[in-house]
């Protein structure tokens, strides 16, 4: 199948040489010429040095794939893109885009004939090898035509063990790794809740290790402390563990390379997909406290000023003469 994919970055640059491996003709458009050349030359993708070539260069009904940052440059490339189209096009943003501005393109696009499909990615560096997981929403005809590009791209059902439930059934959607979850801006709302979910699990592992990272500390009394190896939990963690997963590969990983973890940045940055996550519980009535604290724990990774704990200690002070607790590298006096 023919496809344009316009986005050439860490994710975009391997769907296209996913897409290709898997026998789909790709053309690709992005603002760097060095770019797109090189990946043309890897991959034998059609390079296009501006989107109106891109778009003359497929044929008719054509796909449009967007993997460009959320926001403002995603809609200035739809708004370039879409007077080029014509009737019975799709354009599809694979990016963290907020559910409710693809809601929106979608219903923009539709008076123009053209079809909105937005696909929430996940599988980051690794989903060349392993494919990515697609959470797609769209109408039923524009999803069915682009299917055979959402199948290469996904992992495939061999890639986990069937359900024990569906071990002898058909194959159940989302079993092959991509699912069309209903119309448009479903697939973006259901990634941003993935999104908000791996928030509150990474936290939950971070806290664990900076609880094990604290165990030998002088506080502890003597009886209780332990020097334990991070690296060494992670590893057992991994092999038969309830908590053994995916994330805990990557950390497992991270404290092999690098024990102290210092050559990491304590300051978290968070993308927007845990902010959109709480914002829906709070517009929906639901409660979402381990996804919330976990999104301000990332908040407070940025305050260096630690203003919110000085007051909390001018409070203490003030109101009855209660002392800081010293700097853990202070020295005793």
């Amino acid at each position: 199948m023919q496809i344009g994919f316009i986005g050439l970055g860490k994710m975009g640059g391997n769907m296209v040489r996913r897409l290709t491996k898997a026998g789909h003709q790709c053309h690709i458009y992005s603002d760097d010429p060095a770019e797109r050349a090189a990946l043309a030359a890897e991959t034998g993708a059609v390079a296009a040095d501006r989107l109106a070539a891109l778009v003359a260069g497929m044929e008719v009904p054509r796909t449009l794939w967007l993997m460009v940052p959320a926001g403002k440059i995603t809609q200035g490339v739809i708004d370039d893109l879409v007077p080029l189209l014509a009737p019975g096009d799709s354009v599809v943003d694979g990016g963290n885009s907020y559910f409710k501005d693809s809601v929106a393109r979608a219903q923009v696009l539709a008076k123009k004939g053209l079809s909105f499909i937005d696909c929430g990615t996940s599988g980051g560096l690794y989903g060349l090898e392993r494919g990515y997981s697609l959470m797609i929403g769209g109408d039923d005809a524009a999803v069915a035509r682009n299917a055979p590009i959402f199948a290469s791209l996904a992992p495939g059902i061999a890639l986990a063990p069937r359900t024990p439930a569906r071990e002898n059934g058909p194959i159940a959607p989302g079993e092959e790794g991509w699912l069309h979850c209903g119309p448009p801006g479903s697939g973006h709302y259901v990634k941003m809740i993935h999104n908000g979910i791996e928030y509150g699990m990474m936290q939950a592992f971070a806290e664990g290790f900076a609880l094990f990272a604290s165990a030998s500390a002088d506080t502890v009394p003597e009886q209780y402390r332990y020097r334990l190896d991070l690296a060494a939990i992670a590893e057992v963690w991994r092999r038969g563990s309830v908590v053994s997963s995916w994330l805990l590969d990557l950390g497992a990983d991270a404290l092999a390379e690098n024990p102290d973890l210092s050559a990491y940045s304590p300051r978290v940055a968070d993308s927007g997909e845990g902010r959109w996550t709480v914002i829906a519980g709070v517009e929906q009535g639901v409660s979402v406290p381990v996804i919330a604290a976990s999104l301000f724990e990332r908040f407070s990774s940025h305050d260096d000023a630690a203003i919110d704990a000085r007051m909390l200690s001018a409070l203490r002070a003030k109101f009855g003469g209660h002392k800081g607790v010293p700097a853990a590298n202070s020295s005793k006096g």
